[in-house]
This record gives C-alpha cells, structure tokens and sequence, in this order.
C-alpha cells in the first residue's frame, strides 16, 4: 500500500513537471528573459549611452568612461582626440550601448544582440577594473554584491538569451513566420 502511494506521488509529479516543461518552454525562457532585461539592464545601459552624447557628437565624458588615459592626454578636449582609433572606438562602444539594448527589447537578432552585449559587458568590466580602479572581487565569497558577481548575473541572463532567442513574443518569431 505504501509503495503504491510512493510511486502515485512520484507519477504525478512526474506528470506535473511535463506540464511545466511545456508550458515554459525555451519560448517563455526567452521572453521573460528579455523582461528582466527591460526591467533591470535597459535604464542601466539607456541612461549610461546618454551621458556619452552631446548634442549629435560625443561628450568628453564618453572619452573618460570609454577611454580614460586618452582623455587626459588630450586634457578632455574632444576635438583634439584623433578619429582614428579613438573616436571610432568610442562611437562604437556608444551606438553599441543604445542599438543592442533596443534589439533586445523588440527581440529581433535576439541571440546576436545578447552576444554583443555579452562582449560589451566583458569590455566594460575589464575597462572598469583597469582604469577606474573598481575592484573586481571574488567569486563564492558570500558578498553578491561585488562586480564579478554582478557582472556575471548579467552575462547569465544574456547567455538565456542567446541560447532561447527572443521568446514568443519577439521580432525574430514574426519574421521566422512570416518567412515560412
């Protein structure tokens, strides 16, 4: 009688867990994954991008965050920073801060744009610890609130996304259906 009653429960959990895997799916992975997204890297990086810029050009602050030894070498004058590479560079890291972001959001080149973004968190984090002197921290040391933790929470919720793709209410799904 016991045994019977084990193997029901165990049945239907069983059962229970098929359920759940249908419903969440790789689809729901993605689209709540690009939720959190919105909800807790979108300001981070929107309002970030906007202290890059000036007007239609870029800000001498976007040469120190991006580009700190650069900046003080030309004393943050913008115009004296030679384009090649160092403008190139910044205008890149600062499109790049608002286009992957917003191909994100509206899930299209979903697993591309988490990616890049993934690449863009790495830069970030090396340029953090080697010219603005943060401190890197230690992995499984009890304090989640170092860079290296933080950062890599960001890298895991962008590998969700390059792995699932945008979700089922995404960009990517329109245009796979309607290609099909």
């Amino acid at each position: 009688m016991m045994m019977n009653n084990v193997h029901n429960v165990i049945g239907g959990f069983a059962r229970f867990e098929t359920k759940i895997d249908s419903l969440a799916g790789r689809d729901y992975v993605g689209l709540g994954a690009r939720v959190l997204f919105v909800v807790v890297l979108l300001p981070y990086y929107f309002n970030s991008a906007l202290t890059k810029i000036d007007g239609f050009g870029l800000s001498a602050g976007a040469f120190a965050q991006i580009l700190p030894p650069i900046a003080e070498q030309y004393l943050y004058d913008t115009s004296a920073i030679p384009f090649f590479p160092w403008h190139l560079i910044v205008w890149t890291g600062t499109i790049g801060e608002f286009v992957l972001p917003l191909l994100i959001v509206a899930g299209l080149f979903t697993r591309l744009a988490a990616l890049g973004m993934i690449g863009f968190v790495i830069v970030q984090t090396v340029v953090d610890v080697a010219f603005h002197g943060a401190t890197l921290g230690m992995l499984a040391n009890g304090l989640p609130i170092e860079l290296i933790d933080q950062r890599l929470l960001w890298v895991s919720l962008l590998a969700a996304l390059v792995f699932a793709g945008g979700g089922v209410v995404s960009l990517d799904r329109l245009a796979r259906r309607t290609a099909a």
